[in-house]
């Protein structure tokens, strides 16, 4: 789902609604109004018109919208006391998210960020709840819905303790198994896991109370179970990634984007090459240079650019040399998160490839890296999206690969050492 529309920003962090928010709106809406007497006892005794029930409706629905902020809110300020920038607050169909920009270094700061949400909703329960018996004063329907307001917050402080993945209380779990056990990895999984069965818990419960009542609020719980199942499954394809960037060398994943010159040969030749094989592409292929089989270097388009023509003939590849170690590298036996890393610090977002004599052999760029995870996990992409990727630099379908490798640092999957480029 896409992040909706930007309507206001919080000590510099964008606050959106999501399409899906005003459905949600819609529906409660409706919900609230069709069942009024349900939820305003008050009113049998004086039976509004459908225009007040619905208008009363409205106001319970966004009542209950930004009591869903004010959660959010919670997990914002609490992140920020913790370090831990926010990305964005969005609001949709079944809640609230606050995107965290990089994952926790620590159990017990995930924990409190967490646990901030429910704290809101239970304070908020507590205030609307304490304030019925005045409110009623005032005017009955006033206090039934400071009462039904007071209610689902505290419903919504229990729903978001279940203790499953993405639920707040499915992170206090990672937080907790990760403390014991010292593996935020381990955590995840017991989270995800947890939050699975809780997921296909709410679908048969959403289903039953469906065939029993005919309630809105019954596809209310199957729709937020088949969110928790999408959810579980987007963390298992993370897993998967995580593996496949742990297991996977870069010696798997090689390609050769480089052409070779000999040093004696002139920069007509250097132009002649470029102009062969019709190089487009956003960056050149590199120009490797050898002299009597031996790598000496490497040599770009500069000199076609700053000398006249006249001086290609003269001039050869080898007056233009550079050396070897001025281009980013890496070690065909690291494995592939260290790639990632190098790559997002590479100006050019392509890396050469030395074996472990030293020898180039081949290049590594964001597709060849993206083609060997894929392949790892069994998946394929066709080929025309592979060459639009290659063509923008970037990872085929937005793939989240540098936000993955940097979340394996943060929480120890893997260590990072100071010095992740082997440049020869």
């Amino acid at each position: 789902m896409g992040d909706g529309w930007e309507i206001i920003k919080i000590r510099g962090i964008p606050l959106r609604v999501h399409t899906s928010w005003f459905v949600g709106l819609f529906f409660l809406t409706w919900g609230f109004a069709s069942g009024f007497s349900s939820y305003f006892p008050s009113a049998e005794k004086s039976v509004p018109s459908a225009w007040i029930s619905l208008g009363l409706g409205f106001v319970t629905a966004l009542l209950i919208s930004l009591s869903v902020l004010l959660h959010e809110l919670g997990h914002l300020f609490a992140a920020l006391r913790e370090g831990n920038k926010i990305q964005s607050v969005n609001l949709f169909m079944f809640g609230g998210i606050a995107r965290v920009e990089k994952e926790f270094i620590n159990p017990m700061s995930q924990l409190r960020v967490a646990a901030a949400g429910p704290f809101v909703s239970l304070i908020l329960a507590i205030v609307f709840l304490m304030s019925v018996h005045a409110a009623s004063h005032i005017d009955p329907l006033f206090g039934d819905l400071l009462r039904l307001l007071g209610l689902i917050n505290l419903v919504l402080m229990l729903f978001n303790l279940l203790p499953g993945l993405p639920l707040d209380g499915g992170m206090i779990l990672k937080a907790i198994v990760w403390k014991w056990t010292g593996s935020a990895r381990k955590g995840i999984q017991v989270a995800t896991a947890s939050g699975r069965f809780l997921s296909l818990l709410a679908i048969f419960l959403g289903v039953y109370l469906f065939f029993r009542t005919q309630s809105f609020f019954a596809i209310w719980f199957v729709m937020l179970g088949w969110l928790g199942l999408g959810a579980a499954s987007s963390q298992n394809q993370i897993f998967a990634l995580q593996q496949a960037l742990k297991k996977t060398t870069v010696g798997d994943a090689i390609g050769r984007r480089f052409r070779v010159l000999e040093a004696d040969q002139s920069l007509r030749r250097l132009s002649q090459m470029r102009m062969e094989k019709g190089d487009d592409q956003r960056i050149p292929e590199w120009v490797l240079v050898c002299r009597f089989g031996r790598w000496v270097g490497y040599v770009t388009d500069a000199p076609l650019k700053d000398l006249p023509v006249q001086q290609w003939d003269v001039q050869t590849v080898g007056d233009h040399t550079k050396p070897l170690k001025d281009l980013p590298s890496i070690n065909e036996k690291a494995p592939l998160w260290k790639a990632v890393k190098a790559l997002e610090t590479s100006e050019e977002g392509r890396l050469l490839v030395f074996n472990l004599a030293g020898l180039p052999a081949g290049t590594l760029d964001r597709i060849d890296l993206s083609e060997a995870v894929l392949s790892r996990i069994g998946l394929k992409l066709p080929k025309p999206l592979l060459d639009d990727a290659r063509q923008q630099n970037t990872y085929p379908l937005g793939l989240p690969i540098p936000q993955v490798a940097d979340t394996m640092v943060a929480t120890g999957i893997v260590e990072d050492p100071e010095d992740f480029q082997s440049n020869v």
